[in-house]
């Protein structure tokens, strides 16, 4: 969806914006995230150990699922008019399912919330996260966004 100013957010508040095309977790990406955050548990990074584990081989880290917020808002969304979209945080966060090495990764978005504020407008987002063949979300974010 492409928008020709932030105010257009205003009237977006309870809609669905769009849902990604699928993304591959890879265990490469999950030992690069490993190595930036210097979380190296082994459910992450050893296949081996993993596959005797309780998910039957590595997950991805939850905070790396998160962390791809960036990316997803901007495949299904794009604001014109904007000096800066900035990152102002989280509302809520869960992770209610484990995220295997080799899933499908893809992830719908709506328009939460949007206010105006001295600094621009301020947009609440709902990421659902899911993986093929999963039975619930593994990921459900609230992201903040200011946009100025």
């Amino acid at each position: 969806m492409r928008l020709t100013q932030p105010t257009d957010l205003l009237g977006l508040v309870g809609q669905t914006i769009g849902t990604t095309g699928t993304l591959k977790i890879a265990q490469d990406q999950v030992n690069l995230f490993a190595d930036a955050t210097g979380d190296h548990q082994w459910i992450h990074t050893d296949p081996e150990r993993a596959a005797r584990g309780p998910f039957g081989g590595t997950i991805a880290h939850g905070y790396l699922t998160l962390s791809l917020a960036p990316s997803i808002l901007a495949e299904v969304l794009t604001v014109d008019g904007v000096h800066a979209a900035l990152n102002y945080g989280l509302n809520k966060v869960r992770f209610p399912a484990p995220v295997p090495v080799g899933s499908a990764l893809r992830v719908t978005v709506s328009v939460i919330a949007a206010q105006r504020k001295p600094a621009g407008i301020e947009a609440v987002f709902g990421l659902t996260y899911e993986i093929d063949g999963g039975t619930r979300p593994v990921c459900i974010a609230d992201v903040v966004v200011l946009y100025t």
